[in-house]
């Protein structure tokens, strides 16, 4: 199973998403990644096939800025173990990040019809048609688009998507995978599991099939597939 976290709040991001990957390690994983938005319009992906410690290097290396982003921990389906496979991934633009927990049961219909129109893929998961369905709909409202997106996926997933034009926000759906959200002080927390947020909070909702959650620093909101709030 892959392992999802997500932070949004006033401090740096990256040692906090490191910290819940590592709590998420019991599921399994042969690569992992990060995706952070520094508040300057730029979005720092950071992923390596391997064990967690070698994303740790790369991140004391690189020291991504930023105080929203994801992280993913991924146990291979579709794909071989890679950099290139590992998440985060992202669309053409560089611009939307996604993580995903789960199986695309239609992707490669999905890939040939974005690949038509002109998509670029830099990978061989399933995963990475979402971000491209996204940057296909995205006409400046990011749950306007995931919830389109979404409406094209059959399958089981949890997904969490940052995008650099709505960079104080996190978008989050469930369907058939577990997602559930913590609740903190100027501070939100998202992951696959309760264990990876519990040094953070241990108010925690745990989203139903269906949902979709906006989680930014100070605010929570759910609503249905048709946008309406739970």
């Amino acid at each position: 199973m892959c392992g999802i976290v997500g932070y949004a709040g006033r401090q740096p991001a990256a040692e906090i998403l490191l910290d819940g990957l590592k709590r998420l390690e019991y599921r399994g994983y042969d690569s992992a990644g990060a995706a952070l938005l520094n508040g300057k319009q730029r979005l720092q992906v950071i992923k390596a096939a391997g064990r967690l410690e070698t994303l740790r290097s790369l991140v004391n290396q690189m020291q991504p800025e930023g105080s929203l982003g994801i992280g993913h921990t991924r146990w291979a389906t579709h794909g071989r173990p890679s950099n290139e496979n590992a998440h985060p991934h992202v669309d053409c633009t560089g611009r939307i990040a996604v993580v995903h927990n789960g199986i695309i049961e239609n992707y490669a219909l999905l890939r040939q019809q974005l690949e038509r129109e002109g998509h670029r893929f830099r990978s061989e998961t399933d995963t990475e048609v979402i971000p491209h369905l996204i940057e296909a709909f995205y006409r400046g409202d990011l749950v306007a688009a995931v919830r389109r997106a979404v409406a094209q996926l059959q399958g089981s997933f949890a997904l969490a998507v940052i995008s650099v034009d709505e960079p104080d926000r996190m978008v989050a759906v469930r369907q058939d995978s577990p997602l559930v959200i913590g609740l903190g002080h100027e501070a939100n927390y998202l992951a696959s599991d309760i264990p990876a947020i519990l040094p953070y909070t241990r108010r925690v909702v745990i989203l139903e099939d269906g949902e979709m959650a906006v989680v930014k620093a100070d605010s929570v909101s759910i609503m249905d597939r048709e946008g309406r709030k739970v």
